[in-house]
């Protein structure tokens, strides 16, 4: 057989043959051993997952009242809790609150309450956010104060020992109490708020608004100078009229004011007024009116518990464009006011609710009273009732031309109706059940 041998012995000193041989005895030891590391690291990630949600069991829930938060990066980044769709489900109630502070920036005040297991722990933090702050910046900052408030009411489960504390020292002198400001607290914005056009073949309508602002905030006092300017344009092209109807509508004017902080609870303030209105029938208005306001709390935790009680007097200068119903085409006028609202954010539900009256001196049947509303209450786990009411008594319609209103003025908003009252309200009723987490986020579509 000395073919046969001869064959075989040129297979195996053939290179490529051994080669070969070796591929493919290589390729099955690592399918082989890669199978047993897919089911290893399988059997592993079981493991993590099971772990992880071990932990979660212990973790606290938690509800977020916030109405600026992005939710889905707070849940991505903060994962160590459970997220509930219900406060009467959670164990921490976050509150997230902002006002407006000096140099046009904002503070954000955050309210932790515990309830459950943690009920009697209750702490607030705050951070101010400087004007020029992007909103990455802004999200990243509450991310880190939601994270910091977190860390107490961890360092009570068993998961506190994985919380670390670390403090970033950027060299400034902590007793340094007085602030070199060449601007002296003013802040000037200057906007563009609002330009719009709408084009059909046989309609065109043209919307402006823009303005600028003055401000200046100090413990002390709180000053603003705003004129402001709306400027809009109808133009309609029927078949019944050779010329398009043109309506043309200005609302120009100027908001100031100055108020000084009296106490924790009071404050007087100066205010300054001037308003051109054509659709009104208003050449020109200027109102200077003082005032007190008197808050039931201090105005510290005004941000989640308001109680405010305002009373103005006031003069007014009036020019109009007609003469009015009452035979008048200027008029001098004292009227005073009196304003309350009541601002309450609580677990229980929040509610937003005012009343303001006011009064002609010279006349006192000319009056307005105005009544309004905003109130959602969480009745029991899953079910929410919420109401909005705006009511008002009108009787102070002194600018009304005289004649009757055309279908053109009424319909193109260029005269002021006669009125005795005005009503708007809604309610809603919400009710939701199912899985209580809302620790999942999917951004897809």
């Amino acid at each position: 057989m000395p073919g046969i041998q001869s064959q075989k012995k040129c297979v195996f000193q053939n290179p490529v043959g051994i080669v070969l041989h070796l591929f493919f005895i290589l390729f099955w030891i690592q399918l082989l051993f890669g199978f047993n590391s897919v089911l290893a690291q399988e059997a592993m990630n079981d493991t993590i997952t099971e772990s992880i949600s071990s932990e979660l069991a212990q973790a606290p829930y938690v509800y977020i009242d916030c109405r600026d938060c992005d939710y889905n990066f707070i849940r991505t980044e903060l994962s160590f809790v459970n997220y509930v769709r219900d406060p009467e489900m959670a164990d921490i109630h976050v509150f997230v609150t902002q006002e407006g502070t000096a140099g046009g920036g904002r503070e954000y005040q955050f309210s932790f309450i515990g309830r459950h297991a943690f009920a009697g722990t209750e702490y607030t933090l705050k951070h101010h956010v400087g004007h020029n702050a992007t909103e990455d910046e802004i999200r990243d900052a509450l991310t880190g104060f939601l994270k910091m408030g977190y860390a107490s009411f961890m360092l009570q489960t068993p998961l506190g020992v994985r919380f670390t504390i670390d403090y970033e020292d950027d060299g400034s002198s902590s007793g340094r109490t007085e602030i070199d400001d060449p601007w002296d607290f003013w802040v000037f914005q200057a906007y563009v708020g609002s330009v719009e056009l709408e084009m059909e073949s046989n309609q065109t309508e043209f919307d402006s608004r823009w303005g600028f602002f003055a401000d200046r905030v100090t413990k002390d006092w709180k000053f603003r100078l705003r004129p402001y300017f709306n400027y809009g344009r109808v133009k309609i092209q029927t078949s019944e009229r050779e010329e398009p109807v043109v309506s043309i509508q200005r609302r120009h004017g100027f908001d100031s004011y100055a108020i000084k902080s009296l106490s924790d609870h009071w404050s007087a303030g100066l205010f300054g007024t001037y308003l051109t209105e054509n659709g009104r029938n208003i050449r020109h208005e200027v109102i200077l009116s003082p005032g007190v306001e008197y808050s039931l709390f201090p105005y510290e935790i005004a941000t989640r518990k308001a109680i405010t009680l305002t009373y103005q007097l006031g003069y007014g200068y009036h020019d109009y464009y007609e003469e009015t119903i009452y035979g008048k085409m200027e008029e001098n006028l004292f009227n005073h006011q009196v304003r309350g609202v009541v601002n309450i954010l609580q677990p229980w539900g929040n509610i937003e609710t005012g009343f303001s009256g006011s009064q002609y001196l010279h006349d006192l049947a000319r009056r307005r009273f105005e009544l309004y509303g905003q109130t959602s209450v969480r009745l029991f786990e899953g079910l929410s009732l919420s109401f909005q009411i705006e009511y008002s008594v009108v009787r102070d319609q002194l600018g009304l031309p005289k004649g009757e209103a055309s279908l053109e003025d009424v319909l193109l908003k260029q005269r002021e109706l006669a009125t005795d009252y005005s009503f708007e309200s809604s309610i809603a009723i919400t009710y939701t059940f199912g899985s209580k987490f809302t620790n999942i986020v999917n951004t897809r579509f």
